[in-house]
């Protein structure tokens, strides 16, 4: 059995078959120990079978009638003739099932499709750092310049670390995270009663959207943005009235650095 340390990749290559035998019971035991992660790996199965019921067939379709025509114009070249037919099946494949995915809900296109990336990754963030709070943050929250000055180097971003004390929220601090080929900041924030806040911020994202996205039926929520490259993710478990407060005096801070 292996004992590697498993990642959102290794959740496709399940779902594709392609993830080797022998860690498959690692991976199992990954995902009971991850209930977000398992959660994810869930969503995204339902997404793989509405895709593949919604091309079944679609590649044995005749080519469409302008789609022949230019396979007839190269016939005399029988390579690029097949070349053709072939790109033209799975063009219609891409088209077809990215299509189905957007009006089933899942596989979502442009920008909501990268929002949730986004606030999934913001949310096991805050999962992991919630189950060990003498380790939430790398550099702490007393020195406010300080800690906005080194995100914002890290993060190529002119972040700002909000003041969430009228909301009843103390800054912790904050630490860089891995973010594919990028790097992600994260601030985290408590209250009296042990109840946390995250924030997630990194550059990412090419158009402007928003939406709120929940690993689970009972587990935290995200709300997150997209805006001309700027990605942000406000995790919490709090009721929606009081997470709604939290998220629009964040949100405005955010925006206001930003802008400066």
């Amino acid at each position: 059995m292996s004992d590697r340390d498993f990642t959102e990749r290794d959740i496709h290559l399940a779902l594709d078959g392609e993830l080797p035998k022998d860690e498959r019971p690692a991976y199992e035991a990954w995902l009971e120990a991850n209930p977000e992660r398992k959660a994810r790996a869930a969503r995204l199965a339902d997404d793989v079978g509405l895709l593949r019921a919604a091309v079944a067939g679609v590649a044995e379709e005749p080519l469409p009638e302008r789609l022949t025509a230019v396979v007839k114009e190269r016939a005399s070249e029988p390579p690029r003739a097949v070349w053709w037919r072939n790109a033209a099946a799975a063009a219609a494949v891409f088209v077809a099932g990215a299509l189905a995915g957007y009006l089933a809900g899942g596989l979502p296109l442009g920008g909501e499709g990268e929002g949730e990336r986004l606030a999934d990754d913001a949310i096991a963030a805050y999962a992991t750092y919630a189950a060990d709070p003498a380790h939430a943050v790398e550099v702490a929250g007393g020195d406010r310049d300080y800690l906005q000055d080194w995100l914002s180097k890290r993060t190529g971003l002119r972040l700002v670390a909000p003041d969430l004390t009228a909301q009843g929220f103390e800054l912790l601090g904050g630490r860089i995270l891995p973010a594919g080929h990028k790097a992600a900041a994260l601030l985290v924030y408590r209250n009296k009663a042990g109840e946390q806040v995250s924030i997630y911020m990194m550059a990412e994202g090419r158009e402007k959207a928003r939406g709120t996205y929940a690993a689970g039926e009972t587990g935290p929520v995200a709300i997150w943005w997209l805006d001309q490259g700027f990605g942000c993710a406000i995790v919490s478990s709090l009721p929606e009235g009081r997470r709604d407060e939290v998220v629009g005096s964040a949100w405005r801070q955010i925006k206001e650095g930003l802008a400066g």
